[in-house]
């Protein structure tokens, strides 16, 4: 019997599965004291972010292909990524998915079953799912709204409203298996003022279940821990796009002509970057983070097919190692080449593509990937 059809009989004995579709878990009876101590030290879980439900107007736009939009997530990359050895998806959401646009209190019970559908399919191949609200009311990465998730109070009870809507959904899911991240990247604001409306959420999301794994964003843009969160029992998601000018060289959202042909190591303005840099840069500070006994996980992270294949590998490797001798788990942005990004169905001309039913595999950079 192969893994997958194992794990499918398992969970359908157990309970998981019913015929039909989704079953949701029993509810647990909530205690006050119930906060999983998984936040402490998390699993080193290591996978993708998988883009269904991203949003159609999605900037991060490198080639010609239809964006994924609001469409159903896909048994087959469940299985394909436990398959593969990996453990581990984030899903970057736009509220707009599950919302009726003329009423953002009015929820959407397709859209929402879909993501039962995904959460459903981690339980069954091993795979623990992240939920990440990607695009915010009032907040999203590089984007001015009409509204302003850290001030606007609107803004604020619609996220919360959320927040609290999937919390008792999910409720007697165990959190090794679930976990929430609040918000992608939270930028242009103090971290005080970021902790506070991150305060709110986790207090609405604790109130409805309170052993639910709860994930923060560093800030700004996910690079530095945010210490006014330690006292609120919840891990740190940090970013693996450093340097910039090598990770997202000639994306065209960054209108950025001025970046040097990709090398790595590189030198900037005269200072080395390699891996030393590296760890001074973006381990060392969050190390400090996690002897606060809070854990870490690198929530996104990637290099663009814009940068040729030999650079891309040299680096990766290097972050790998680091992130493997730290202890950290991770999730490359993304699954799919969608956003240049990736393994699957990327466009580099110096890469000869495995077809594996129908896509572009990258080979050796997945081999790269399964030895970390």
């Amino acid at each position: 019997m192969k893994r997958r059809d194992f794990l499918k009989r398992t969970y359908a004995i157990l309970g998981g599965v019913v015929a039909g579709g989704w079953a949701h878990p029993p509810a647990r009876a909530a205690a006050p004291d119930a906060v999983t101590e998984l936040y402490r030290k998390l699993p080193r879980w290591r996978g993708f972010n998988l883009m269904e439900k991203i949003g159609a107007d999605s900037i991060m736009r490198v080639h010609a292909d239809p964006m994924p939009g609001n469409q159903p997530y896909r048994e087959s990359d469940f299985q394909w990524i436990a398959d593969w050895g990996f453990d581990f998806v984030r899903l970057p959401m736009d509220y707009h998915c599950w919302i009726d646009r003329n009423d953002p209190y009015r929820l959407n019970e397709r859209t929402l079953k879909e993501i039962d559908q995904a959460v459903d399919w981690g339980r069954q191949y091993g795979v623990h799912v992240c939920l990440n609200m990607h695009h915010a009311p009032g907040y999203r990465v590089s984007r001015q709204l009409n509204m302003n998730l850290w001030t606007d109070k609107e803004a604020q009870k619609q996220f919360h409203f959320y927040w609290s809507h999937f919390a008792p959904r999910y409720r007697g899911i165990p959190p090794e298996q679930l976990s929430f991240d609040l918000v992608n990247e939270p930028a242009r604001m103090s971290s005080a003022t970021y902790a506070k409306v991150a305060r709110q959420a986790i207090a609405a999301i604790r109130k409805e279940d309170p052993g639910r794994l709860i994930i923060a964003d560093g800030i700004p843009w996910g690079h530095n821990p945010v210490y006014e969160l330690v006292d609120q029992k919840v891990a740190q998601s940090t970013r693996g796009y450093q340097p910039r000018e090598l990770t997202h060289y000639n994306a065209p959202w960054l209108d950025r002509k001025d970046w040097p042909k990709p090398r790595w190591p590189m030198t900037r303005k005269g200072q080395v970057l390699d891996r030393d840099w590296l760890d001074r840069m973006c381990i060392r500070p969050w190390k400090k983070l996690e002897a606060r006994r809070v854990g870490v996980h690198v929530g996104e992270w990637g290099v663009l097919d814009t940068v040729p294949h030999a650079i891309a590998l040299r680096w990766m490797c290097d972050v790998l190692t680091l992130w493997k001798e730290a202890g950290w788990g991770w999730a490359l942005w993304n699954f799919r080449g969608e956003h240049g990004f990736g393994f699957l169905d990327t466009r580099r001309s110096d890469v000869v593509y495995e077809n594996f039913h129908g896509h572009r595999l990258d080979r050796k950079m997945l081999e790269l990937l399964r030895e970390f």
